[in-house]
């Protein structure tokens, strides 16, 4: 297509007005196609993808509607575009607002130019050529994942109304560089007036002083004796005039350089005074953006509110549902009432659906906003940083060029005085030798005239081809430090574009363990304990005291800060805060409603507070900071802020451990913390071994043929072998657990002592020796449910509930090692091989007894489909009894279960 448009536009016009009308209609027919075809993809778009698809879409409509226009507008054909005229500039202001749209999406600009068209259309009516259309940029924008979405038109018009008044703006401050411009010309018009002034007045004074001069030699010419001495000292004492003219002259060009220095600052300051207003007005336009922001979260924030009411509402009637039907006396009373409140129910989920979707649609359009916000006031940053680089460039441009003139004219001024030396010099020679030797006087002089003339040519040539060998080597060493500049410049650009993005990615790390510990349908980790949890407190303390301090080297180029060791420390401790989130997202489980509002609450703080650090120490932020000491005072007290939060929430979990125990005294002890802990892993081992020779016992044991079948003892076996297996890989598991917190304490306490290493990390003590506690009485209580199975005391639910405590408490003992393991550990690598035998096994032994309960359940099964039809009805009902009690049961227990698990972390611990 954009062939076919070059080839038609050098081609003749058609001669025919109808034929040259209907193809200027249809190629604008096309264009509207094409508009209306990006729209279409515009709305499109997606906040939650990247958008990349739909983006390049876009490449052949942006190159086809460009064509198009440009060969309307070259047709130069009046009086087929007059008819036209209006749809013209419709698509026009069109097209500019598709480029505009355009030139936003970063992807977009990577792949191609967008070009820019004038805020009017051009004038189609004039003889001359048409005018040249806007030059396509030639600056290619990073690429971006994600696209903004398309604004709403009432945010639209905003932006066009802020964009005309930044332009107003732009365009006064236009006209007054323009006038000061004109006043600086005048200025400089009237300096070179004045200084062709005193060139004149000096050139009057060198031929009065030379006339008279003349006089005085045709006064003593008739001396003969003298004649020739006197002639050498006037032409000496010409030269002398000559060169005191000269050094007036460069006098006045000194003082012409040091007003056009002085004009030269009062410009750089006008300029300085523009950006700072240009700064002024787009910190405005940040500000109204920013409000727009918060009046969407203000509406969000009441739909919140409203959907909490609803849901609250929805809950009541459940609860009326449920006393309804346990107070039916008659089936038929309870299937109407049943049926009323369906349709009760039904209802209020409609209402509930359509709330949820009304919220999910003002969320979306939040962060639809927060996205083309963040962009706009990126892009606004962008063209600050890019006016201050520019203001810079040329404040350092004009230094360097007036620095070279004052040198250049000093070097000059030193040449021309050093000048004037040797000839005062060789005037007194000549005067003395005048005085001792008159009568040679003739040919001292013809002798010392051709030496001066050798002294002075070869003086000259010395003098010219030192200052060129100077200014050479000037402009090379002045060439060379620019590129090194820009070098280093541009490194140092790309490297902090990589580091803002490892924090950028951090943040949203953060971020999403923040919305997983305030969203309720997230249960965090529910192997988690409050021991645990406070290991991983302190880890994420000491991951921001590390990060802090490799920052503080990374900006001070010093060794140790090396950027590979900045994006280590940010990603440990993006990760650190993760873990400390979600795991105190899982003790929730352990504490009341108020309790454990209150811990997330603080945990929100901290997730808060690290975000922050991530943010704060980006490079356009830093940047705003002009000396080094700032800037590492912005780590150190965003490390501050970080401690400070991790401290107020392990101050609230610390409430939680146990304070009765053996663990919880840990840092209270006055014996060798060493022993204890040894006791204790071998405490579990020893447990490991008695459960493994009691489940040897079991299976040794003589079978009771006649009470239980074949198949029953066959059963018995198998559910033997699998807790067998259970045992065996946790007593693998218990010995991996031990190398690897041997392996642990040798590594990390350096040159003190075992004790003092379990002192220090009392909180890692206290979670490794609860998590050996939790896996010794987990294989009993296994051991004890196979065993009551057996015998027949015991369920097959009792014997699922031992196994999943087991798979529970195996993931706490890894994670209490992972807390202090080393990267690319073999022992820790041997542990994880181990805690993935005992949960595999802990599988095969569930699934086998589910397999058996199911298989009983099939057999107990009951025709229904001869049974009558009275009987069936009775037998519904009971069902429907039965399911409503069971329910209740079920709220009870799980409601008794989560009080015992509440107590149990506020009472002493027993063996």
């Amino acid at each position: 297509m954009k062939g076919e448009l070059a080839v038609h536009s050098t081609t003749t016009a058609p001669e025919d007005y109808t034929t040259r009308y209907e193809t200027i209609s249809d190629l604008m027919g096309l264009q509207d196609q094409i508009d209306s075809f990006q729209k279409m993809i515009f709305a499109h778009f997606r906040h939650s993808t990247n958008n990349e698809c739909r983006i390049s879409a876009l490449v052949p409509l942006v190159k086809e509607s460009w064509g198009i226009y440009r060969f309307i507008t070259r047709t130069n054909d009046p009086e087929a575009l007059e008819p036209l005229r209006t749809r013209y500039s419709a698509q026009h202001y069109s097209l500019r607002k598709f480029y505009y749209e355009c030139s936003n999406l970063k992807y977009l600009t990577s792949l191609i130019n967008v070009p820019k068209l004038g805020q009017d259309p051009p004038n189609l009516t004039d003889n001359g050529p048409a005018p040249d259309l806007p030059a396509r940029p030639t600056t290619t924008a990073p690429v971006a994942a994600t696209p903004p979405p398309v604004t709403p038109a009432p945010d639209i018009n905003e932006q066009a109304r802020m964009l005309k008044q930044y332009e107003d703006q732009q365009a006064a401050l236009l006209a007054a560089r323009e006038s000061e411009e004109q006043q600086r010309r005048n200025l400089e018009e009237q300096q070179r007036r004045e200084f062709e002034q005193r060139q004149a007045e000096q050139a009057e004074r060198e031929r009065q002083a030379q006339e008279q001069l003349m006089q005085q030699q045709m006064m003593q010419y008739n001396n003969q004796a003298a004649q020739h001495a006197a002639q050498q000292m006037m032409e000496l004492e010409r030269e002398t005039l000559a060169m005191r003219g000269q050094y007036e002259r460069d006098q006045l060009m000194l003082e012409q350089y040091d007003r056009r220095v002085k004009a030269l600052e009062g410009e750089l300051s006008s300029v300085s005074a523009n950006i700072n207003s240009q700064m002024m007005s787009k910190d405005e336009l940040i500000k109204q953006l920013q409000d727009q922001v918060t009046l969407w979260r203000n509406k969000y924030e009441a739909l919140a509110k409203l959907y909490s009411q609803l849901r609250t509402e929805h809950l009541d009637m459940l609860a009326k549902f449920k006393q309804l039907q346990l107070k039916a006396n008659s089936a038929q009373e309870a299937v109407d009432r049943m049926e009323r409140m369906e349709r009760d129910l039904k209802a209020k989920n409609l209402e509930l659906a359509d709330m949820i979707r009304e919220r999910d649609r003002a969320r979306f359009d939040v962060d639809r906003q927060k996205a083309s916000h963040k962009d706009e006031i990126d892009r606004l940053r962008r063209e600050i940083n890019f006016a201050n680089e520019r203001a810079e460039d040329a404040s350092r441009s004009k230094s360097s060029e007036v620095s070279g003139v004052l040198s250049k004219y000093n070097r000059q001024l030193t040449e021309l005085e050093d000048s004037l030396r040797a000839k005062q010099m060789q005037i007194d020679d000549l005067l003395v030798k005048l005085d001792n030797a008159q009568v040679d006087i003739e040919r001292i002089r013809e002798d010392k005239d051709q030496e001066i003339a050798i002294l002075q040519e070869g003086m000259d040539s010395t003098i010219q081809q030192l200052s060129d060998a100077q200014q050479n080597q000037g402009m090379a060493e002045e060439t060379t430090n620019a590129q090194i500049d820009t070098l280093i410049l541009d490194n140092r650009k790309k490297l902090n574009a990589i580091i803002d993005s490892i924090l950028q990615a951090c943040v949203q790390k953060v971020d999403e363990a923040i919305y997983e510990l305030e969203s309720p349908a997230q249960a965090g980790n529910l192997n988690s304990t409050p021991e645990y949890t406070l290991s991983m407190i302190e880890k994420a303390t000491n991951n921001a005291t590390e990060f802090a301090t490799i920052f503080n080297l990374y900006l001070g180029g010093e060794v140790g800060g090396d950027h590979v060791e900045v994006i280590k420390g940010a990603n440990e401790l993006a990760q650190s805060l993760a873990d400390v989130l979600i795991n105190s997202k899982g003790i929730t489980r352990l504490l009341s409603d108020d309790a454990s509002d209150k811990l997330i609450a603080v945990a929100k703080t901290a997730g808060d507070v690290g975000l922050r650090v991530f943010l704060n120490l980006q490079s356009y932020k830093l940047d705003l900071l002009p000396q080094s000491t700032q800037r590492k005072e912005v780590a150190m007290r965003n490390n501050g802020e970080v401690r400070g939060a991790l401290t107020k929430l392990s101050e609230t979990v610390d409430k939680l451990v146990p304070k009765g125990g053996n663990a919880g005294a840990i840092t209270k002890t006055n014996g060798d913390i060493e022993d204890l802990v040894e006791q204790e892993m071998l405490g579990a081992a020893q447990a490991i071994e008695q459960a493994t020779q009691r489940l040897q016992q079991l299976i040794s044991r003589p079978r009771d043929s006649s009470r239980f079948s074949a198949v029953d003892l066959q059963v018995h076996d198998s559910i033997l072998a699998a807790a067998m297996a259970i045992t065996s890989a946790i007593a693998r598991l218990i010995k991996a657990a031990t190398d690897s917190q041997k392996e642990i304490v040798s590594q990390g306490k350096g040159s003190s002592t075992t004790q003092q290493f379990y002192k220090k990390n009392n909180r890692w003590t206290e979670g490794l020796i609860s998590a050996a506690r939790s896996v010794a009485f987990a294989t009993n209580l296994l051991i004890e449910s196979a065993d009551g199975v057996l015998s027949g005391t015991h369920s097959w639910e009792q014997l699922i509930v031992a196994s999943n405590e087991v798979s529970a408490s195996t993931a706490q003992l890894v994670a209490a090692s992972r807390v202090k393991a080393n990267l690319m550990s073999k022992t820790q690598e041997r542990l994880e091989l181990a805690a993935k035998a005992v949960t595999e096994a802990c599988k095969a032994l569930v699934k086998q007894v589910k397999a058996i309960s199911s298989k009983e359940s099939l057999e107990e099964d009951t025709d229904y489909k001869n049974m009558a039809t009275l009987e069936f009805k009775k037998r519904e009902m009971e069902q429907q009894v039965d399911i409503l009690r069971l329910e209740k049961d079920l709220g009870a227990a799980r409601h008794r279960l989560g009080a015992m698990r509440r107590a149990g972390y506020h009472t002493a611990e027993t063996d």
